[in-house]
């Protein structure tokens, strides 16, 4: 548990500064040893999946594949059902022949 390794003295501090219970001070350092973990994981998840990182929903260009709706595309990114279905979206663009 590096996060709380890492930050207990300064939670515990302002724990006692602030007078805060043990359920509090606990769930405060569980909630960013969590969060820490989350973000290594993606971050982990990220490069092992050798994606280029600045191809994004941003840089997409619809018009060379019309069959895409964008606003569908859109609509899919700014929701988050998917994701609570646990769903995965892949966005291919037509393939590039580098000469």
């Amino acid at each position: 548990m590096p996060t709380i390794g890492r930050l207990w003295p300064e939670f515990v501090e302002r724990s006692d500064r602030e007078g805060w219970q043990a359920a509090r001070l606990l769930g405060a350092l569980l909630e960013h040893e969590l969060a820490e973990r989350a973000k290594r994981r993606i971050e982990r998840h990220r490069a092992e999946s050798h994606l280029d990182p600045t191809k994004t929903l941003a840089t997409f260009d619809f018009g060379m594949v019309p069959m895409v709706s964008k606003a569908h595309v859109t609509a899919l990114a700014t929701g988050d059902s998917w994701l609570e279905k646990g769903a995965t979206i892949l966005l291919f663009g037509p393939p590039v022949h580098e000469t």
